[in-house]
């Protein structure tokens, strides 16, 4: 196999209750990628649609992150060349730089036979993100290369676990029409925090994941909180704590920040409460002078899939 298009998928990072660890793939959002053996022993980015990126290879998170993994293969004859469609707006805070890295990893690593592992690729795609926002994190990469939802349990070694999904669980994000930076969002953190917050947040991450195992939604609403950085980040999404607050007035099971935001995700039982939330989400922003998309969307089990 020489070609292969690819469906890179959205993600949802954080989920609250877990900063940099949990994240979960979106079903019907994200890029579409062509990727091509060529024979130039290169990494070049050829086509770039629907987003301002940079075609220079080191400065690409897709050809960045390919770059990493055609190191680790240590093979100089292989040539990749890339193309992006990008239907996930950068800055958005639901994974756009993670789908480029992750959908370019996983499309090589079919043309080349599949030479690596899921958590290999993810470790791949996280050179991407080092990239793009200072930080090396796996919490979009890893479910859009697994699918579901995906904890990491340890960054060194990287140890990435994909948890069980209960069946009836939707997603409503709404995304403003404002830039967030993930590095900015990062700057404005703070570097330590109470040992009585730590232990709240701790609580809160295994209550959640408690609560996919167990399919009991009132454990996955109590554990749906953010003492630590949701306070901080908030203030950078206008609507925020109106948007928060009315998903819970219409039955979400928990709201809270997509990644760095300024997306704003709920967590429902069920489609026909996810849409009557996105109904109040839609109405506090039209009161405003910001533009927005709204997305109802189900768990993705697959992740990063071909076309």
């Amino acid at each position: 196999m020489n070609s292969i298009s690819v469906f890179a998928p959205a993600t949802v990072a954080n989920i609250s209750c877990g900063y940099d660890v949990l994240g979960c793939c979106l079903n019907g959002v994200g890029d579409q990628m062509n990727v091509h053996r060529s024979s130039s022993k290169n990494v070049t980015i050829t086509k770039i649609e629907g987003a301002k990126l940079p075609f220079e290879a080191h400065k690409n998170v897709a050809s960045v992150a390919v770059m990493a993994m055609l190191e680790q293969l240590n093979d100089p004859s292989i040539g990749i060349d890339i193309e992006i469609f990008k239907k996930i707006k950068s800055g958005s805070g639901i994974g756009s730089s993670a789908a480029s890295s992750a959908g370019a990893v996983w499309a090589v690593n079919e043309l080349l036979n599949r030479p690596f592992t899921a958590n290999q690729l993810v470790q791949f795609a996280m050179e991407g993100e080092r990239i793009a926002s200072g930080s090396a994190h796996a919490d979009n990469v890893a479910p859009a290369l697994l699918g579901g939802f995906t904890l990491v349990r340890s960054y060194s070694p990287l140890d990435v676990i994909k948890l069980h999904t209960p069946p009836d669980l939707y997603f409503t994000v709404i995304h403003p029409q404002i830039e967030v930076k993930t590095e900015d969002s990062r700057r404005i953190l703070k570097p330590s925090l109470p040992l009585k917050n730590a232990v709240t947040q701790w609580g809160n991450l295994g209550g959640f994941i408690s609560g996919l195992y167990t399919e009991d939604y009132d454990l996955i609403s109590r554990s749906l909180s953010d003492i630590v950085i949701e306070p901080l980040r908030a203030i950078l999404i206008p609507k925020f704590k109106e948007v928060q607050q009315i998903a819970l007035e219409n039955g979400a099971l928990g709201a809270g920040i997509s990644g760095s935001g300024p997306s704003i995700f709920a967590l429902s039982k069920g489609k026909a409460t996810a849409e009557k939330v996105a109904k109040g989400m839609r109405q506090i922003y039209k009161e405003t002078s910001i533009g927005f998309d709204v997305h109802i969307t189900s768990v993705n089990s697959a992740g990063v899939t071909c076309i």
